[in-house]
């Protein structure tokens, strides 16, 4: 189908990276879709991984996964969180998967003998890339965020496309540029030198940007605004002033306040149709700037150094501290410092303990320490994946008298492997996208804390695992008190377990904080805290 009717808006970044470009997409998309215009967003990532699913979260943060089980950039879940709709394999797009499909199309004789160049032949399939989305019909606007900084070698070739596409007569597109304007201490003044080096060098690319976003950490005046445009030809009302905010959650209507919706949408030559109405989203704000409690949950994970690591949790009990109008406070304890001896110190202030997902031995002690003292001294636990997992090695070591109970993951030879790899694993030896990847049912059991956070027996929810319950040892742990309350009703596998005895202990396979957006907080989530709030009073 022809993408003739659907626009098209690239977000580039300069002067440095992490200034923010998908939480600018994601607020332009918000603003765009309370105007009535049906928005995507989907981001080309530099880096000749394929996807981020062997990339180490030291290295790039969480990696997050959608329904069609697509491994992606991080910044896929803020889209989600704003838009409250879901994305695909078509929103995420890297150099590896281009040159990927480029070789395997030459391998097959594609390009009958031609040598195959950067361009035209890497620009096209880039093209390709970014236009399959607006060619479903689904969408009006397509924002398309390219990763990295004007000017990195990685980037150029998206770049380029960029500029073909400027020059297709079928194509409608603009490009936002994001760029820094530091302040200077010393003398006391925001200087806009980086930003006209930036948008230079994207000049010197061929693009020309339409609207500037100014990152700064002071209100840029008029006068500023003027000399901006000027030097980067550009008109004075499409630069916009993105100043820091208290939280990321600010931002959309922050940029509905510099009109950034108004001028994207003349340049589009798109109507501005109804002023947007985010009253649900201030409402949320409101709610997040103005709690009337506070409580502290305890994360345990392996990663704590780099918290983008777990981003998704993060925002997720940030979602549902604003449903309470709690504070969440989160205290970040690094899983390899957790054992007997110091647990109960650690954990003293504790409201509540979630064990966060993760691969490997380093920490897994740490983790299992954690569950054991959650557990005995009734504090609200939430395990996640391997968190879960972590909660059944604990279990059987210490009620269902398997003292040696482990995960094949860490110890093959294990006597009693109560958590061991997933069949249809065993003979894949690629780690790429190779483990249970995206949405899968999951049969809940009534009257059990998964049921009353649900209100559904029925429930689809996003994986990333190899290793899963052995169900031979099921039996035993539903006599000492662990039950399997959430079942695969296709292969039987083990999605959730409870405990009797205990406040609130929920440990589940798969990663419900992909699922936790603004406007739809997870309900496990949302009850976790609940019983947290519970324990402290």
């Amino acid at each position: 189908m022809p993408d003739s009717k659907t626009k098209y808006i690239f977000v580039t970044g300069g002067v440095t990276s992490s200034l923010g470009k998908g939480i600018i997409s994601a607020s332009l998309a918000k603003l765009l879709q309370a105007r009535g215009y049906s928005v995507t967003i989907q981001k080309l990532d530099p880096y000749i991984n394929v996807d981020p699913g062997t990339l180490n979260p030291y290295e790039h943060g969480e990696c997050y996964v959608t329904e069609d089980g697509a491994e992606t950039d991080l910044d896929s879940g803020h889209y989600e969180r704003y838009l409250d709709t879901k994305t695909s394999q078509a929103n995420n797009v890297t150099t590896g998967r281009i040159y990927q499909h480029v070789i395997n199309k030459e391998r097959e004789g594609a390009f009958l003998g031609k040598t195959v160049q950067v361009i035209p032949h890497i620009t096209d399939e880039i093209k390709r890339r970014v236009r399959l989305l607006g060619r479903t019909g689904k969408y009006d606007i397509v924002i398309t965020e390219i990763g990295g900084t004007v000017g990195d070698i990685e980037s150029l070739p998206y770049i380029e496309a960029v500029r073909q596409l400027k020059w297709d007569p079928e194509f409608s597109c603009i490009v936002i540029h994001l760029t820094l304007v530091p302040f200077l201490a010393a003398s006391g003044e925001l200087k806009t030198k980086p930003t006209q080096h930036s948008v230079k060098q994207l000049l010197e690319s061929g693009v020309q940007a339409d609207v500037l976003v100014l990152r700064t950490e002071h209100n840029i005046n008029d006068e500023i605004k003027r000399k901006v445009a000027l030097f980067c030809n550009i008109s004075p009302e499409a630069v916009i002033e993105s100043k820091n905010a208290s939280t990321i959650y600010e931002v959309p209507v922050m940029m509905q306040d510099e009109g950034l919706d108004r001028v994207v949408l003349n340049k589009l030559d798109l109507p501005l149709r109804e002023e947007p109405e985010i009253n649900e989203w201030k409402s949320f704000l409101t709610r997040l700037k103005n709690p009337k409690q506070s409580i502290t949950i305890g994360l345990i994970g392996k990663y704590i150094e780099l918290k983008d690591s777990y981003i998704s949790i993060h925002e997720s009990l940030i979602h549902a501290g604003a449903v309470h109008q709690t504070s969440v406070k989160i205290k970040w304890i690094h899983s390899e410092t957790i054992h007997a001896d110091n647990v109960a110190e650690e954990f003293k202030d504790l409201d509540g303990v979630l064990v966060a997902p993760g691969f490997g031995e380093r920490g897994i002690e740490g983790k299992i320490s954690a569950v054991k003292y959650a557990r005995e001294n009734k504090i609200p636990f939430f395990g996640i994946c391997l968190g879960m997992q972590c909660a059944v090695i604990e279990f059987a070591r210490n009620k269902v008298n398997l003292t040696n109970a482990h995960t094949t993951e860490i110890d093959e030879n294990t006597e009693d492997p109560v958590i061991f790899l997933m069949e249809g694993q065993k003979e894949l030896t690629n780690k790429g996208g190779t483990m249970r990847l995206g949405a899968y049912e999951c049969q809940i059991e009534a009257d059990t804390l998964a049921h009353k956070a649900y209100g559904s027996e029925l429930i689809t929810e996003r994986h990333r695992h190899r290793f899963e319950f052995n169900n031979k040892y099921l039996e035993g742990f539903e006599a000492a008190g662990m039950h399997a309350t959430g079942v695969n009703p296709t292969g039987k596998m083990v999605e959730i377990v409870e405990i009797d005895d205990h406040p609130w202990f929920v440990g589940v396979q798969f990663h419900p904080e992909y699922s936790s957006t603004v406007l739809n907080p997870h309900p496990l989530f949302v009850d976790f805290l609940a019983a947290s709030i519970k324990e402290k009073k």
